[in-house]
């Protein structure tokens, strides 16, 4: 038997693992590539009696874009989490 696991990272709502002997390696990079599956932390490939993190292959095969650190606007985090504890201070 062969099966996948995706496991989703949720931030601070924690984690979800992913198990359907059903789903195939195509299903999975289908899913990726539609958005469905975000956040992914890993992929593993159960196969019999193995385990084989197949997490940056698949990954590659969905082609998601990577986006260039350069792209991130560091500042607007800064402000929205400065928004974020005045928000909770006033609590």
């Amino acid at each position: 038997m062969q099966y996948f696991v995706v496991m989703i990272d949720y931030g601070r709502r924690g984690r979800e693992a992913i198990v359907d002997p059903e789903i195939t390696r195509r299903e999975v990079i289908s899913r990726i590539a539609s958005g469905e599956y975000r956040n992914i932390s890993f992929i593993h490939e159960i196969a019999e009696s193995s385990v084989e993190d197949v997490t940056e292959a698949i990954l590659t095969e969905a082609a998601l874009p990577q986006i260039p650190p350069d792209d991130i606007d560091l500042q607007a985090i800064r402000l929205d989490h400065a928004r974020d504890l005045r928000k909770h201070e006033r609590s």
